[in-house]
């Protein structure tokens, strides 16, 4: 059941692009099955039999479109339960989350004329065939969080789950390092500053007096990802980009206005407007980034010499210092880095940059760097100082090492328990209806009433 509750979501993203694959075959449309008052149609699971066959993914035998329709039967029980329950998506969240995933399949392809061309369909179009299917997918997901929101696990439940694992079965866990980072940004001159804002103002000028802002973006700006597309960003909302970014597009009232220089963390911009739709905006943009000096470079160097050298000393630990001299946000965590993959302090070594793997594998537990320098999230030049917390090798999971991997893979199962727990008491309670095609698919929970 576990498999089932975790593929719901997946049955939605596949629908979200099967139904224009080249290589979809056709299909005569029939119902064969009615959950509550959501019909199940032939078509439903041909188009995701159809693209895992194209992915290569299709494991299981003659039981992989039973597989497939046991898992649209569970989301069409939840949407049935949705509307019993009164549970909604708001449109604003609707159209939000298609914008999104609107934006990464535009990226994927390189532009908004290649996605259209690609599925012989407008943008617009595109979206009001799969609206429906995304404000089904977020109530499939709204619904399978009310149903496990409130499961817990004991330190008891976890040493249980643990203990029920054959021993041959345990999961290897790879060599994990713990790593800490005092950094020291430089300081970037207002002379440096002002000269940036001056080059962005004289091709504001040039584009005013007629120039393609597109041209200029494509040959100027110094954000790669968008100068590639001659600036151009795509749709966002709002609470997307920088404030200060947001603000200065949503003021941009008619196609191609320009706006005035303005500051973010990333640098400065200017931005002109390419669309508005209702609470989206597409802008392009260009991006100069001022240049740390190597004066201000060095002086970062020698402000971290000196903290190497307290702590060497064993004037101060890593953690104080950390707190005191770092200006990265990890200061409040003793310094410790946290992965963004795994949302904890553990890094596998594919998780870590191949510059810093190769100071930190020559490093031993405890150890700390010379000052290194480094490229911040923005691009950004400064040092940082590196520090060796732990190091694991690659071993069985245990509790003591693995508590934590242990204790989220004891609560995906009590989740699971409770999905499956949920459906039969659900499947008891509602309409279920078999037609002729797939009543004798062997499936994990009893659909077909005798």
């Amino acid at each position: 059941m576990q498999k089932t509750s975790k593929s719901i979501i997946l049955i939605f993203f596949l629908l979200f692009l099967t139904t224009y694959s080249n290589s979809q075959d056709i299909v005569i449309d029939q119902v064969i099955a009615l959950v509550g008052g959501n019909i199940v149609k032939v078509s439903d699971v041909e188009q995701q039999y159809n693209q895992m066959r194209m992915q290569g993914n299709l494991k299981g035998g003659d039981n992989v479109k039973c597989a497939i329709l046991e898992n649209i039967l569970v989301s069409k029980l939840m949407l049935n339960q949705a509307k019993v329950d009164s549970v909604v998506v708001g449109d604003e969240q609707v159209e939000s989350e298609l914008e999104r995933r609107l934006r990464y399949y535009i990226a994927q392809v390189g532009s908004k004329e290649k996605f259209e061309e690609y599925y012989k369909k407008s943008v617009n179009e595109f979206k009001d065939e799969f609206r429906d299917n995304i404000r089904s997918q977020m109530l499939v997901q709204m619904m399978e969080g009310i149903i496990t929101d409130a499961i817990k696990v004991t330190p008891n439940e976890v040493k249980k789950f643990y203990d029920q694992i054959p021993t041959d079965s345990i999961p290897l866990i790879n060599a994990e390092y713990e790593i800490g980072q005092i950094i020291r940004q430089p300081l970037i001159s207002k002379a440096e500053k002002e000269v940036v804002k001056q080059r962005l103002n004289e091709l504001r000028e040039r584009i005013i007096k007629g120039e393609k802002f597109a041209s200029l973006a494509a040959l100027y700006s110094e954000d790669p990802g968008s100068a590639k597309r001659s600036g151009e960003l795509g749709l966002f909302g709002r609470g997307e980009m920088f404030p200060e970014f947001e603000a200065a597009a949503f003021n941009l009232k008619t196609a191609d206005d320009i706006s005035n220089v303005i500051e973010t963390k990333a640098g400065y911009h200017i931005l002109q407007l390419i669309e508005r739709r209702g609470d989206f905006v597409n802008v392009r943009h260009i991006l100069l980034m001022p240049k740390v000096s190597p004066y201000e470079l060095q002086k970062a160097k020698y402000y971290l010499d000196s903290v190497y050298t307290i702590i060497k000393d064993s004037a101060m630990n890593f953690e104080k210092a950390a707190l005191k001299y770092s200006d990265d946000p990890s200061k409040n965590n003793g310094g410790i880095m946290v992965n963004p993959n795994g949302g904890n302090s553990k890094f596998a070594a594919d998780d870590i940059d191949p510059t810093l793997f190769f100071v930190i594998d020559k490093m031993k537990v405890g150890d700390i760097s010379n000052p290194m320098i480094m490229a911040d999230n923005d691009g950004k030049q400064a040092y940082r100082i590196i520090y060796l917390k732990s190091r694991s090798s690659a071993h069985r999971a245990n509790l003591k090492d693995d508590y934590d991997k242990i204790q989220n893979a004891t609560l995906e199962r009590a989740k699971a328990d409770a999905v499956k727990k949920w459906i039969n008491t659900k499947i008891e309670k509602t309409y279920i209806k078999f037609f002729d095609s797939y009543k004798d698919c062997k499936f994990e929970n009893i659909w077909v009433k005798k």
